[in-house]
């Protein structure tokens, strides 16, 4: 994976494949502005290798709808994105949800670019951990690697130099984490209460803010980002049987660094925070790219990650003293196949690691098939991913471009 800060606003990752595998949007212009349409809808199925804790059912369907609406103005540099998005689970009321992912206005002029609305900015290096990564909230119900992330209010400036990108966010909104529900899986034994509490009195309204600065040196890319507000990881507290989420104020340096040398990626991330406690993190490690292996087309990236926490036990996060080997396998065909899979140890507990397979490819210019699947090993009843030892699964999707 690669830092990047969205710098157009005018394509979602999801527009973006359905673009490169060449599907037309439909097109309204005009002399003053132009307008397309596009999107995805998904067919999922999750099943479980075994019931619930709590006696969940083994099999989990859902269905989603992600349009997305992109305007440009032909009178002036500016533009305006808008992506709903809405899952419909069969299993869990809590994760049939709604959200905008974005709603959001661009414009630019000499080094400058002006963003408002709601968005969705990532940064961040490494496969295995995104520490760095804290302007948007994670939607956990959507997937387990805390990748899905809500549309976050904002307003953004950016300023491209020739000494590097400054971007300045403001965000006058909190977005609380989304959690399975009563009927879901992947939850602690306690389902997470939707009555959050927060240490700013102005709770939800507290005005965050964010920077960070971004250059590359020779083969190196490096982010310095510094964020100041409400945490998006939450604390949790036992209150009369219910498990309560505690978003505390936080203030976090984050640093990020790639560097391309040969066939070798070398990443690291990096934080220091000051929340409710404080803590140092990290995640480092390389790729390395055999380029046609076994003298075919093939490309094979060979990964290995540290992910450290000072916290130790204590951590709400997992990855406190951990190795993430695996190996990314990509076949450089026509439909665009690509395999990663790989598995993350714990150092201090020999018997508590998970692993992960994903794996895609293009049917034909509309169609695509995704698998994943997740295994969650833990006999260690302190661990924090405990509660999950028996919700190993895989899960076919069948995602339609429009």
């Amino acid at each position: 994976m690669t830092t990047s800060i969205k710098k157009s606003g005018r394509y979602s990752a999801g527009t973006k494949l359905a673009l490169s595998f060449g599907i037309g949007a439909f097109a309204v212009a005009s002399t003053a502005s132009a307008i397309e349409v596009s999107g995805q809808v998904n067919f999922e199925h999750r099943q479980y290798f075994s019931e619930g804790l709590q006696g969940q059912d083994k099999g989990q369907s859902s269905i989603v709808l992600q349009p997305e609406l992109y305007w440009e103005s032909e009178a002036g540099p500016s533009s305006f994105t808008f992506v709903p998005f809405y899952r419909y689970d069969a299993m869990d009321d809590e994760r049939s949800h709604g959200d905008i992912r974005e709603a959001l206005y661009l414009t630019y002029w000499d080094d400058y670019e002006f963003r408002a609305g709601i968005g969705k900015v990532f940064w961040g290096v490494t496969e295995a951990s995104h520490l760095v990564d804290v302007v948007n909230q994670t939607d956990a119900i959507e997937s387990v690697d805390g990748e899905d992330k809500l549309g976050q209010p904002m307003v953004h400036f950016t300023m491209l130099k020739s000494w590097g990108t400054l971007d300045t966010m403001i965000l006058p909104y909190f977005r609380e984490r989304t959690f399975a529900g009563q009927d879901g899986r992947l939850r602690p034994t306690v389902p997470v209460s939707s009555n959050a509490l927060y240490e700013s009195s102005r709770e939800e309204n507290h005005i965050d803010g964010a920077l960070r600065y971004s250059n590359t040196f020779g083969d190196w890319d490096m982010g310095l980002s510094y964020f100041q507000g409400t945490n998006r990881d939450p604390y949790y507290r036992l209150d009369s049987g219910n498990l309560r989420p505690y978003y505390a104020q936080m203030s976090q340096v984050g640093l990020d660094v790639q560097g391309i040398l040969g066939d070798w990626l070398w990443k690291l991330e990096s934080i220091y925070r000051d929340s409710f406690d404080h803590h140092t993190g990290l995640v480092t490690g390389f790729e390395y790219t055999w380029v046609g292996a076994f003298g075919s087309y093939w490309d094979i990236g060979f990964i290995a990650e540290y992910l450290y926490d000072s916290r130790g036990n204590n951590a709400q996060t997992i990855g406190q003293n951990d190795i993430f080997a695996g190996a990314r396998v990509v076949l450089n065909d026509e439909d665009g196949t690509e395999i990663l899979f790989g598995v993350t140890q714990d150092l201090d507990n020999s018997d508590v690691y998970n692993g992960k397979v994903e794996a895609y490819s293009r049917i034909n210019n509309n169609w695509k098939w995704r698998i994943d699947a997740s295994l969650f090993e833990n006999e260690t009843p302190n661990d924090l991913l405990y509660f999950a030892r028996k919700d190993d699964f895989v899960e076919l999707s069948l995602e339609y471009y429009f």
